[in-house]
């Protein structure tokens, strides 16, 4: 990749042991083999690995059929390699009950660390419980489990970056009349609690912030599940709520919604009346394929690895990290996609894109007021 995402800590102060390096100097970067032998030393000394020779990591994934989890899983193990930490990885399938089984698994094999990426808030609890019976410390990758530190998006900046893109890429197609008369459609997954629905509300938000008299009649919402199958379900039944010739404006919680409900309509041949714009920028093939396919936000998943390892090792060696590391987003495009992913050709011009930033300031004001947030204000940055 020629750019690397950085990273917004939430968190005004970073308390620890004195180490090589501290969870401030990761940007992106994989470490050298010294400063993780470092960071592996200084951990010995704090936390000596339970099997009286290497550290054992589990890594829960979300799933492993699609290419966000599939880049998060390389990048971790990768990580493990160079940190000569060993990785066990299971897959939580999207599924509650398996992440807990999982969850159960890694406690039962003694390791020293779980890194844990599951999509059910309603299991959150009690697979935290179980991790912290038996000592062992926890990141969450953006779904938050009570006291883990929590990795991922920064959802409310993210869902508000696209939304507000599909609004300026409507504008340049259609007219206002034809963008009052369309329809926003969004994909959401309920299931996934509070903190992923920072993101859609984000996404519906910043479309607003440029559409502030869009009728609220003409949002649909889906609960497509983070699935192309089920996204593709569910708008092929809410397409034909939708009059031919009116506008279709996609957004959704993934990339892989996105996919879904971009062949639905392609299937119902309605292609040339549709815009998506997706989140995790992960089908890079796809978004450079599709010509309604305009955009999606960045999340950079190969990159995962590069913090989360090492701030593993920076825990295990008596640093205390952030409540809170949130992902520094990127647009994505058709124009640049050979700026983040040197493989890939871009084509075409840029659009003029504006992000709007006083809009998105009253926007968090709002998060910051809703009770169902008060527990997790450390991911709801400041600006």
């Amino acid at each position: 990749m020629k750019r690397i995402i950085g990273l917004l800590l939430a968190s005004t102060l970073l308390a620890g042991t004195a180490s090589a390096m501290e969870p401030t100097e990761l940007v992106g970067q994989q470490l050298s083999a010294e400063e993780f032998a470092a960071l592996v030393e200084a951990a010995k000394a704090a936390n000596p690995p339970k099997s009286g020779e290497k550290y054992v990591f589990g890594f829960a994934n979300l799933a492993r059929n699609a290419p966000f989890f599939l880049n998060t899983e390389d990048g971790i193990l990768r990580n493990g390699e160079a940190a000569g930490v060993e990785i066990l990885v299971t897959d939580n399938a999207l599924d509650g009950s398996t992440a807990l089984q999982n969850a159960e698994s890694y406690i039962r094999r003694n390791v020293d660390y779980v890194i844990e990426f599951q999509t059910d808030a309603n299991f959150a609890p009690t697979i935290m419980t179980k991790f912290n019976d038996a000592g062992i410390k926890v990141i969450a990758i953006d779904i938050p489990m009570p006291g883990a530190t929590f990795f991922g998006a920064n959802n409310p900046r993210s869902g508000f970056m696209g939304g507000a893109y599909l609004a300026q890429a409507a504008a340049a197609k259609w007219s206002a009349e034809d963008i009052a008369n369309g329809y926003l459609v969004v994909g959401e997954l309920p299931q996934s609690g509070a903190i992923p629905a920072m993101r859609t509300k984000g996404q519906i938000g910043g479309f607003l912030a440029e559409n502030p008299d869009f009728p609220e009649d003409r949002i649909i919402r889906l609960d497509t599940k983070g699935t192309l199958e089920e996204a593709f379900r569910v708008m092929s039944d809410a397409i034909g709520r939708i009059p031919a010739g009116s506008p279709i404006m996609g957004l959704a919680i993934n990339d892989q919604s996105i996919i879904g409900m971009l062949r639905a309509v392609n299937q119902a041949g309605r292609g040339e009346e549709a815009l998506f714009v997706g989140m995790g920028a992960d089908e890079i093939d796809t978004l450079v394929a599709e010509p309604n396919f305009v955009a999606s936000v960045g999340y950079f998943p190969e990159n995962y690895g590069n913090y989360i390892v090492p701030m593993a090792l920076m825990e295990l060696g008596g640093q205390e990290l952030p409540p809170a590391v949130l992902v520094t987003h990127e647009m994505v495009t058709k124009a640049n996609v050979c700026e983040f992913y040197t493989d890939k050709t871009c084509a075409g011009e840029a659009m003029d894109y504006t992000f709007p930033q006083e809009a998105f300031v009253t926007f968090l004001g709002g998060l910051s007021e809703d009770p169902e947030l008060a527990d997790y204000q450390t991911l709801i940055p400041n600006e």
